[in-house]
């Protein structure tokens, strides 16, 4: 299945938006699942309007990689190639935890992130550089 990753960025790069998860308490930028016929980019800014409220556009297609298997509690099976997308709020905006997917919502220091896999940390060292080409997994 296409999901979309949005690491937002402040306008000044200096804070990033994370969510905790509801189901796992995982911190994590936000994200979710490519509605049928939607383009990525705008399926990233809508995940970030519906789980955390916050208004931000997106800049460019950081990495793409295909996802591990997973097996939710109740039997469903998926495969996600995740399009992970640099975005940057507009504005100031106060994150909330919108739609019951997470618990909390909220901007971190890029230099103090919250505790994240690899994946994530890793998408955030790419959205960070200055290198404008898409990362594809090797």
């Amino acid at each position: 299945m296409p999901g979309v990753t949005a690491l937002v960025l402040d306008p000044a790069r200096t804070r990033m938006l994370a969510v905790r998860r509801a189901d796992d308490g995982a911190w994590t930028p936000v994200t979710g699942i490519i509605d049928p016929g939607e383009e990525p980019a705008r399926a990233a800014v809508r995940e970030v309007a519906e789980e955390a409220k916050v208004a931000c556009h997106a800049l460019r297609l950081l990495e793409v990689r295909t996802l591990p298997p997973v097996t939710y509690p109740n039997g469903d099976r998926a495969q996600y190639l995740d399009l992970c997308f640099r975005c940057e709020a507009d504005g100031e905006s106060m994150p909330v935890p919108a739609d019951g997917e997470n618990t909390e919502a909220r901007w971190f220091p890029v230099g103090a992130p919250p505790p994240m896999n690899e994946r994530f940390t890793r998408q955030l060292s790419l959205a960070l550089e200055d290198h404008v080409e898409t990362r594809f997994r090797r």
